[in-house]
Parts: C-alpha cells; sequence; structure tokens
C-alpha cells in the first residue's frame, strides 16, 4: 500500500468509533470516513508530523457538519431516537470503558450535549487525547477546549450510566428476555426487571412503537405481553450489552438491547426502524 493508504487503514477503526459515537449512526459514520480519505488522499504528507492526530482533526471536522445536520433532522424525528445498533464482539464488555462508551445509555446522554461539547468529549474522555490535539480538531484554542471539556464532564457525569453488570448477570438476563418472549411466560424476566426499568421504542415514524419512554415493571411488563409470536431470536451482543435480534420472515425486524446494572434489567431499548437495520441485516447475513 502507498503510505496515505497505509496510514488511513492502520486507523480507520479510531476514526470509525470517533465519528460513530459523535453521531450515533454507523452509516453516517461510513459516510464520514469516505469524505476524511477523499481530502486526506489530496494531503501532501511531508506536511504532516502525526497521522493519527491529523486524520482525526479531518474526521472530527467532518462528523461535526454531519452532527449539525442530523440535529436539525431530528428536531421533526417520529417518536424517540436511538442511534443505529452497531454489533461489538462478546468481550468488549470486559473492556469497561470501551462497553460503555458505545452503549445506548451512554450515546443517549452524549446526544445532550451541544455538538462541539459532545466532540470534545468523546476525544478527551473515550480517547485520551490531549488538549492540544483536540483544540486542532475543533478548531478552538486550548484555553476553551479545557472549558468545554470541564463542562461536559460534569453534565454526563450528573447522568452517567450505573455501573456495568458481570458477564453472568448479562448472560442470565439475557436468557429470562429469550425465553419469556419465547414461552410468553414473563415471571422470571419480571423478576429480574427493576422497578424503575425503562423501554425505549424507535420506529422513526416507519414502524410501530411507542412515542415516549415506557417507565416502571408493570407498564414494562405489558409492553412485553404484547410482543407477537416470531420467526426466530437470535441472541448478539450490540453495543457492548446482550442483546436479541427479532427475524420476521428472514429478515431483521428489530433488536433490542438490554442494559442491566446491578443484576437487573434497568433498560430495554428496542430499535424497529429499518434506516437503522440495514448495515446490521448485511452483516448478520454475512455471519449466518
Amino acid at each position: 500500500m502507498d503510505p496515505a493508504t497505509e496510514a488511513f487503514v492502520a486507523h480507520r477503526n479510531l476514526l470509525f468509533t470517533v465519528a460513530y459515537e459523535m453521531l450515533g449512526s454507523a452509516a453516517d459514520a461510513e459516510d464520514v470516513l469516505q469524505e476524511t480519505w477523499l481530502r486526506w488522499a489530496g494531503v501532501d504528507l511531508d506536511t504532516v508530523r502525526d497521522h493519527r492526530a491529523f486524520l482525526v482533526k479531518i474526521t472530527t471536522r467532518q462528523a461535526l457538519d454531519r452532527l449539525r445536520a442530523l440535529d436539525r433532522r431530528k428536531e421533526s424525528y417520529v417518536g424517540p431516537w436511538l442511534p443505529e445498533p452497531l454489533l461489538t464482539a462478546p468481550d468488549v464488555a470486559e473492556d469497561v470503558e470501551l462497553a460503555e462508551s458505545v452503549s445506548m445509555a451512554m450515546l443517549l446522554v452524549l446526544e445532550t450535549l451541544a455538538p462541539t461539547e459532545r466532540a470534545v468529549f468523546v476525544l478527551r474522555e473515550v480517547f485520551a487525547l490531549e488538549y492540544e490535539e483536540i483544540a486542532e480538531a475543533v478548531d478552538k484554542s486550548q484555553a476553551a477546549v479545557r472549558q468545554i471539556a470541564h463542562r461536559a464532564r460534569a453534565h454526563v457525569a450528573a447522568r452517567r450510566p450505573r455501573g456495568a453488570a458481570s458477564a453472568a448477570q448479562a448472560r442470565d438476563a439475557l436468557t429470562a428476555f429469550q425465553r419469556a418472549v419465547e414461552t410468553g411466560d414473563l415471571q422470571p424476566l419480571l423478576d429480574i426487571l427493576a422497578p424503575d426499568v425503562v423501554f425505549i421504542s424507535d420506529g422513526g415514524g416507519r414502524r410501530q412503537a411507542a412515542l415516549v419512554p415506557v417507565v416502571g415493571m408493570d407498564r414494562v411488563a405489558e409492553v412485553l405481553a404484547r410482543i407477537p409470536a416470531l420467526t426466530s431470536l437470535r441472541p448478539a451482543h450490540v453495543n457492548g450489552y446482550p442483546a436479541l435480534i427479532f427475524h420476521v420472515d428472514g429478515e431483521v425486524d428489530t433488536v433490542v438491547a438490554v442494559r442491566v446494572d446491578d443484576g437487573r434489567i434497568t433498560g430495554l431499548y428496542a430499535v424497529r426502524n429499518p434506516d437503522k437495520l440495514s448495515r446490521l441485516e448485511r452483516e448478520t447475513t454475512l455471519h449466518r
């Protein structure tokens, strides 16, 4: 490979994760990477001291532009918005920082930040970039970046998800959820639902979904009791959470990520918008 391609390939996973955590959309993150490559291919590498930092700067600026456009689109979005589900390896849950940073709960917290705050938080708190690098990426002074980082950190800390579950707790929760869906017997699942459990569904106005979050064990149980018999269920790991992929007529219909805290299910995140399932459909088809 030529030097430009080699550098881009070497840092591609990092760049994708930066873009995804800023945008909450794998499809948009891929588009950002395409735009990053086009700009990177035209750079005189002899003028670049640090390839990684320069690539992160291009990616961040492209992601910021796209994030501002997405924010305008979300204003007219039908019902709750959830991130596009991202298949993650089972062992990502062992990396607590990575698992939390891509989790549905954390990405929803990041949604409450202004675009620049989100970029600074992701680059500093998730990827531990130096303030000098971040200042370059977001076109701000280092002093301004430090203030933004402090403000964003306090904002996230006040809303941060609770502690991560152990692998065994996550497995048990997913097993109970799967059995409840397959058999219609909800009792084992009710036994591990937290009293303040939240069910959020995203149909994007294209599939039936609750238009507001459903909160509380009894109300969530009512929603789960209405799940129809499905052709097949496949356990998976999505955004660092255990999850079930629901197939109807051979196609992905719904993805439900299960958040577990202290052995109890505290969140169920159901993505039904077909626009957000196309990438996952391709990935699951390749692995069948």
